[in-house]
């Protein structure tokens, strides 16, 4: 019943796919784990070196012979200004109270290397031979697209908007995610600013699917079988999810990370830029409370998120969940403490039963 065009290409058993949370929560476990039972398990490889991304592959093709994916953030256009200064003042304040030293002397990646770093992981996904790739924030040059499909490699787009899937067929990639505004992390927008692509995942999937031939992947706040089932009735051919396997047992997200999310009410879940310098939605805490008001002083992505990288780390290492970038999506109450075949398990068993009982003609 749940099988079509997508589950075919992607040579998986079930049409969904474990969302590439970048940050090290997609560990080589939760990927070969999803993959094993009948999912695609994706690397979120945004914040990886080239070294790094190839250390992690080689260690999840010896847990699991089925397909996996590794996503990349395609990098766009920034500036070094003035902002940088004005926003490490700020977060000195917050190195403060977490009672690490203050920094001085401000280093950021420059646009040249951050290119590089991103080239060098789309060579190592050509010589590990990886079979899916996709993207987010943007759409790669064409030369990067023929090279990876010239080497069999199926390529997958993030969409917020109509225009924006459009894009992404007409670049030539194989199938498109359609991120709803629900979705957790950060927000996979490139044509507009954030404001204009905010649409929700019911009135997203049905028009990127009647604009598109190429098959929809929702996002955002899906959470059981239930979302599926309601995703594939919108016109999408599968689903990917995060926040429900961010809470799985082999989720690399520190234990304070899903012990705020399983905790977590729905209104609970807001949007700052002031973590990484591009809007993205997660639990509400004391940082993105004390840094509201000076969110537009801020530099974009990716120097804010260098400038807060010791920040996140400490409060990482101090368990303390009021300055750590807990994203989740819209559904919290929805996730539960399980393993990532138990989930699957569960969407697909309760997806084939509403399915089961909707008239042939859906």
């Amino acid at each position: 019943m749940l099988k079509n065009d997508l589950t075919k290409r992607l040579k998986i058993g079930y049409p969904m796919i474990q969302a590439p949370m970048a940050g090290g929560i997609t560990k080589p476990a939760l990927v070969a784990a999803v993959s094993n039972a009948g999912g695609l398990g994706m690397i979120g490889a945004g914040y990886l070196t080239a070294a790094q991304t190839k250390e992690q592959i080689r260690e999840i093709k010896q847990l699991t012979g089925k397909p996996f994916g590794i996503n990349l953030f395609v990098p766009g256009e920034f500036e070094v200004d003035e902002k940088v200064t004005a926003a490490n003042g700020i977060l000195n304040r917050v190195r403060k109270q977490l009672k690490i030293e203050a920094k001085t002397e401000i280093e950021v990646p420059g646009l040249h290397s951050v290119q590089d770093q991103f080239l060098a992981q789309v060579q190592v996904a050509i010589e590990e031979k990886v079979p899916v790739c996709s993207f987010t924030f943007g759409i790669p040059s064409r030369e990067v697209i023929e090279k990876l499909k010239q080497n069999g490699i199926l390529l997958i787009g993030t969409a917020t908007t109509v225009d924006e899937a459009i894009e992404v067929e007409q670049a030539g990639m194989d199938m498109v995610v359609a991120q709803g505004s629900e979705a957790g992390g950060h927000r996979g927008n490139f044509l507009k600013e954030h404001e204009e692509s905010m649409i929700g995942m019911m009135s997203l999937i049905p028009q990127v699917a009647d604009n598109v031939r190429i098959p929809v992947i929702a996002a955002g706040g899906i959470m059981d079988g239930r979302g599926l089932a309601a995703a594939l009735c919108l016109g999408a051919k599968g689903v990917q999810m995060g926040t429900a396997f961010l809470a799985c047992a082999e989720s690399g997200a520190p234990q304070s990370h899903k012990e705020a999310v399983l905790h977590a009410k729905e209104d609970e879940l807001v949007l700052t830029r002031s973590f990484s310098g591009k809007w993205a939605r997660g639990v509400k805490n004391a940082f993105i409370s004390e840094m509201k008001p000076h969110e537009a002083l801020f530099p974009d992505y990716p120097v804010q998120n260098t400038l807060t990288q010791d920040i996140r780390k400490a409060a990482g290492k101090q368990n303390n969940r009021e300055f750590m970038s807990l994203w989740a999506g819209q559904s919290p109450r929805l996730a539960k403490q399980q393993t990532a075949k138990s989930l699957i398990d569960h969407v697909i068993k309760e997806a084939e039963e509403i399915m089961g009982k909707m008239p042939e003609t859906l």
